[in-house]
């Protein structure tokens, strides 16, 4: 692997009309591959026959890319070691490395040990991601369900009451 793909680099958008037949490419063949058990994605050349098939992570990584600067962003590719230190698995999660080491002990993410250091594999560490993503989108759901409309007022006093509630726990956990 050269030097070149192990740094960060940024892309601005192009012009919208530029990515559009992209996205509408992109697209079309997602809704067509649904059918299909394994689609398969390539990247073609400019001669017939020059092209080699992407694996479906590189496709969903262009996805992203596309639709983001479609929409006027710009892009970062920052490369990642596949073994992260705790403080690199606290920055991922925008969380203190303190509560990393917790999560760590407590079981909710495997770790292996390098000496006394603990590493985390960035995979286990995404699947936490998601699984606490999905937890909080179903609080949520829950929390809305339980939303009394009739009486907004009473609803709001006890969400503030169950805020508090959690943060007491939060602090004499720590």
């Amino acid at each position: 692997m050269s030097r070149a793909a192990v740094v960060e680099e940024t892309y601005l958008p192009s012009r919208g009309d530029e990515l559009a037949p992209i996205m509408d490419f992109l697209a079309a063949h997602e809704a067509a591959g649904r059918a299909v058990p394994e689609p398969r994605y390539f990247l073609a050349g400019a001669r017939p026959g020059d092209q080699v098939e992407l694996p479906e992570e590189v496709y969903l990584a262009l996805r992203k890319v596309v639709d983001a600067m479609r929409s006027g962003l710009a892009v970062s590719v920052v490369p990642q070691t596949t073994r992260l230190t705790t403080q690199q698995a606290a920055d991922l999660l925008n969380v203190s490395r303190p509560t990393v080491v917790k999560l760590l002990d407590e079981g909710e993410v495997p770790f292996e040990r390098a000496g006394t250091h603990r590493r985390v594999l960035l995979a286990d560490l995404l699947d936490y991601r998601e699984r606490r993503r999905e937890s909080q989108y179903e609080m949520l759901a829950r929390t809305r369900d339980a939303v009394d409309e009739d009486n907004v007022e009473q609803t709001l006093e006890h969400l503030k009451q169950a805020r508090k509630a959690v943060a007491s726990r939060r602090a004499a956990q720590e």
